[in-house]
């Protein structure tokens, strides 16, 4: 086996492909009946993760598939192979059906401070149209337990875009998270998947996709509806709660002398980037990270890992899994391989930014760019990258904030910034507009730069199933 040279990897995927029920939408890698299976599948698993150097995690996510499924006790042999930071967030997905209370503290006891809950619809017509085990009242009843084990963090999984789903129905999806007010949610448009049973019966003409009208309209009420209660716009499809005591001082800081506090109007012209990371404070950091193009390690079958200048995943068969790591190997598709240069790393984290909202990707000049611009796919914006709080800084240009209103129009007018501190202290950076996010396939195929991506959007699933190079709104 080739020693595994990268250092400073501070996340890892763990994939754990039971599930009571092959949903009829769903392509991911797992395996229903099969609790047999568990405890040689978990033996593996901890054999492939002893292969990787001693990380210090500052996140870790067990997916699938469904992990609750599996014995606190197995997951608790999993937890004991890995280090973590004191603040790391660890997140255990779970579907309403497989839970109870006891299980839930115990859950927690182990270590695991996050949950994701794939709920999916709060309408039981909804549930039943797509296959799912659980009705509403389960989802609510789990939620309200997993409060109740000393869950504070907790993000729900909705879908929207579904065949038999109104507009009405997503209303009543939405009133009831503004009641349980969970930290996130992640609330992402059916994809017809080839190879799944609702592919099958859309080839056969027993299901048609949702008006593509219908559907940017459910989009805009979500966004809507988020953008008035309290939550954070932080990716094309998650959001995160803003919490209660964010707003006393989200436009000054409490230490800025009175000059600068004098100024509110003029700082709303340029954003600061620490407002931003506090918007974001209830964000899954996690899946922050895939969209940062941070490097990362997958374990079980199918996981995909980023390290050491290239992206791969693992083989998708019990069979090939065991046998690869019965060699000596690392449990790797060598037909997933694919080598990420110095370019190609910066193009990557180029289109992966900009599935971030609030805070986008630096501006660069570009003639694709430039027309996205100008057809309003995209819009530049300032950020402030430091607090004007030194003293030198006031010393050499005591009026600078008064600068603002002059550097956004600069902005505006394509012009360069003056000055060796208004460059330090504000970056210009790009992000989608709304018009954007409706249309983000628009501008995502212009940053498609390989033969083999689909041309319609790349998604790098590091959504809260799994993550794989696939298509997402």
């Amino acid at each position: 086996m080739e020693k595994i040279k990268e250092k400073n990897i501070d996340a890892i995927y763990i994939h754990i492909p039971f599930c009571d029920k092959k949903c009829e939408y769903c392509d991911f890698c797992t395996y229903i009946n099969m609790e047999k299976e568990y405890r040689k599948y978990v033996d593996y698993l901890i054999r492939e993760m002893r292969m990787y150097p001693k990380y210090k995690y500052d996140t870790i996510y067990f997916g699938g598939g469904t992990p609750s499924l599996l014995p606190v006790e197995m997951i608790r042999e999993i937890m004991d192979e890995l280090e973590w930071s004191e603040n790391a967030e660890i997140t255990l997905e779970l579907n309403p059906t497989d839970m109870t209370l006891e299980k839930l503290k115990e859950i927690r006891e182990i270590g695991i401070n996050r949950l994701s809950i794939g709920i999916q619809s709060f309408q039981n017509h909804v549930l039943k149209f797509i296959g799912r085990q659980h009705s509403s009242e389960d989802a609510i009843s789990v939620y309200k337990m997993a409060r109740e084990a000393g869950f504070e963090n907790i993000t729900v999984d909705l879908m929207f875009g579904i065949p038999n789903q109104s507009i009405e129905d997503l209303q009543k999806d939405l009133n009831i998270l503004k009641e349980l007010k969970p930290e996130n949610v992640s609330i992402y448009s059916l994809i017809w998947e080839e190879g799944t049973v609702f592919w099958s019966k859309l080839q056969k003409g027993i299901l048609s996709e949702i008006d593509q009208d219908v559907e940017a309209q459910m989009y805009e009420m979500i966004i809507e509806f988020f953008n008035e209660n309290r939550y954070c716009h932080y990716e094309i499809s998650n959001f995160a709660w803003i919490d209660g005591n964010f707003e006393k001082n989200k436009n000054i800081s409490e230490n800025c002398d009175s000059e600068i506090k004098n100024n509110e109007e003029i700082l709303k012209n340029v954003e600061d980037f620490e407002i931003i990371k506090k918007k974001q404070k209830n964000s899954g950091r996690h899946n922050l990270k895939y969209w940062r193009n941070i490097k990362f390690v997958g374990v079980g079958m199918s996981a995909a890992s980023y390290y050491s200048g290239n992206r791969h995943s693992n083989v998708r068969t019990f069979k090939k899994y065991y046998d690869l790591i019965d060699s000596g190997n690392l449990p790797i598709d060598e037909n997933t391989i694919e080598i990420v240069d110095e370019i190609e790393s910066e193009k990557l984290k180029k289109m992966l930014g900009l599935r971030l909202i609030q805070e986008g990707i630096e501006y660069f000049e570009d003639e694709k760019v430039e027309k996205l611009i100008k057809n309003g796919l995209l819009e530049k914006f300032v950020v402030r990258k430091i607090e004007f709080l030194d003293k030198n800084i006031r010393k050499t240009e005591k009026n600078i904030v008064t600068k603002e209103k002059e550097i956004k129009n600069k902005v505006k007018n394509n012009e360069d910034l003056d000055g060796n501190i208004v460059k330090n202290a504000y970056e210009i950076r790009l992000r989608l507009t709304k018009k954007g996010m409706l249309l983000a396939n628009d501008v995502f195929v212009e940053f498609i730069w390989k033969k083999g991506y689909n041309s319609v959007i790349v998604k790098y699933a590091a959504s809260q199933k799994e993550q794989e190079w696939n298509l997402i709104m």
